[in-house]
């Protein structure tokens, strides 16, 4: 892919889910499997967990620089997912990786996703990773010892809400078996760059 091609022509992949269903595992899993893929880092307001690295997991800024860039319409999309967290996806990233001449994955929240869908309908690949049930996703998000019994229930009624958007995407992988789940949608993304 030319960084002179004709904006319209730039791709991108968008992948999405409720919390706790896959999808960074599987974002993960793509980005070493296809090399023409670059990881979009999104912005984000909330802490910097200890593992972390600015710049290459988020982009970690307070809310006053985050609604700064809101004013001046720097994002592509954003969100305040949970109370207080906000998050986007900056126009200047996207813009980052297609100057590489890579196209962007983005893992994002399920609203963000059909916000850029919109933006760029035609030339993106939407894959949204459904788990196998409600109470499978309770299950793994008490698994990762990181939620309080708010912020679980929290997560837990997003997700509800987030499954009634599934029929809007692409593609669905329903993810029971992490392994089988990563082929197949490695499958749709090489199929997808196919065209």
């Amino acid at each position: 892919m030319s960084t002179d091609q004709p904006e319209s022509l730039k791709k991108l992949i968008i992948i999405t889910a409720p919390s706790g269903a896959g999808k960074t595992s599987i974002t993960h899993f793509l980005l070493k499997k296809i090399s023409e893929l670059s990881f979009s880092v999104s912005a984000t307001t909330r802490a910097q967990r200890s593992y972390e690295v600015n710049g290459k997991d988020y982009y970690f800024i307070s809310e006053e620089e985050f609604k700064r860039k809101i004013n001046r319409q720097e994002f592509v999309e954003w969100e305040m997912v949970y109370k207080g967290k906000y998050y986007g996806t900056l126009q200047s990233e996207l813009r980052r990786i297609w100057d590489l001449e890579k196209i962007p994955v983005l893992d994002i929240d399920v609203k963000g996703a059909i916000h850029v869908m919109q933006q760029f309908a035609g030339r993106c690949l939407t894959i949204f990773v459904q788990p196998p049930s409600i109470g499978e996703l309770q299950r793994r998000l008490e698994s990762r010892g990181t939620e309080t019994m708010e912020t679980l229930e929290a997560r837990l009624n997003k997700a509800s809400y987030e499954l009634s958007f599934s029929h809007q995407f692409s593609r669905i992988v329903i993810n029971e078996n992490l392994d089988r789940a990563c082929r197949e949608t490695e499958l749709i993304v090489r199929d997808f760059l196919a065209l």
